[in-house]
């Protein structure tokens, strides 16, 4: 079974056109499936909505940086083993030489040149003097170039510590700004939906030291005739392949956030569209065990936040109440994400 994806403009036209048509005949018009849903039902929840990007979007920007910041570290630790093993060899080489130079005696310059007997012996010994000397450099010029390698991987070491100590206080402080953000729509804290049982998506691409590319609104949407971005699409066929197939649209103009961006898709929990009514039975479950998959696999797709029935999971704060309409859940199922799963891509 293909993707249920929103048809082309030109022929829902079409369709409605023949369906009022058709209604008139039979004397009634059928329910049929809403558009898009407005999930912006006030001013409040927009500058919200609009804060939360901002945030999430900082968040995993500081989160890749960690990562990177981890990985630099483990390199130049390894850097420093051999650094430290290279040392070591050169400076038993050092004492090794130190040791038999006290043993026999070393001879002076002076006293190697009068001892010789003739011309020819007098060169002789200047070049083994001067492969001497080159040699006994040499063992304390490794000794002091390794000591030199290790100590600048040593301190590369503590620059990486003291970035992550950095990075880690921004990661609380957005926290902290979330949970603020969040706070603002009444999102005291909840467990969500989690299912370890939800299958793996495959990692979205990433930049070569772990950060996310930039991209734009650059691939036509399947969906409707907007555009959506490479990571977009992924998280989109990701679900896809894991078996959530029902009616999804992604680009949306009207609005100043992540939809006509082509960062955002609605997946609703029917198959023929968005319903004005909250999901139930197997609508729901559908709804839950999508939002959890979209949740486990967040940073491997690059996730900002899900939304689903009157809940919001945004990176680095977990699962909150997401109260939009400030009603009862459910009494807007556009406005309270009770018909339809939110996701948002960075």
């Amino acid at each position: 079974m293909l993707l249920t994806v929103r048809p082309r403009r030109r022929r829902l036209a079409s369709a409605l056109t023949a369906l009022t048509a058709f209604a008139v005949l039979v004397g009634g018009f059928p329910a049929v499936a809403a558009a898009e849903p407005n999930e912006i039902p006030n001013a409040k929840v927009a500058q919200v909505r609009k804060n939360l990007e901002a945030v999430a979007g900082q968040y995993i920007e500081a989160e890749a940086a960690l990562e990177k910041s981890k990985k630099d570290q483990q390199a130049t630790n390894l850097k420093l083993v051999v650094a430290e093993n290279k040392y070591a060899r050169a400076r038993i080489s050092v004492v090794k030489y130190a040791a038999e130079a006290y043993k026999t005696g070393r001879l002076g310059v002076f006293e190697t040149m009068l001892n010789a007997t003739g011309s020819d012996d007098f060169l002789k010994r200047m070049a083994a003097l001067e492969r001497m000397t080159a040699r006994d450099e040499a063992t304390l010029g490794e000794l002091v170039a390794t000591r030199k390698e290790a100590d600048a991987a040593k301190a590369q070491i503590d620059a990486e510590v003291k970035e992550q100590a950095k990075l880690f206080n921004d990661l609380a402080r957005l926290r902290k700004a979330a949970e603020r953000e969040l706070s603002a729509l009444g999102g005291y804290a909840t467990n969500g939906w989690v299912d370890p049982t939800s299958p793996l998506a495959v990692p979205a691409k990433r930049n070569s030291d772990g950060t996310w590319p930039k991209e734009t609104c650059s691939i036509n949407d399947p969906t409707t005739n907007g555009c959506i971005t490479p990571r977009t699409l992924h998280a989109m066929e990701e679900a896809q392949k894991a078996g959530f197939k029902r009616y999804v649209s992604c680009y949306r103009p009207g609005d100043m956030y992540e939809h006509p961006k082509g960062r955002a898709c609605d997946f609703s929990t029917e198959t023929d569209g968005f319903h004005d009514s909250s999901a139930t039975g197997d609508s729901k479950l559908y709804g839950s065990k999508l939002a959890a998959f979209y949740v486990k696999n967040a940073s491997r797709l690059g996730l900002m936040y899900v939304i689903f029935y009157c809940q919001v999971w945004t990176v680095g704060a977990g699962w909150h109440r997401y109260s939009a309409t400030g009603s009862n859940c459910g009494d807007s199922p556009a406005g309270d994400h009770t018909n339809h799963v939110h996701v948002s891509v960075y």
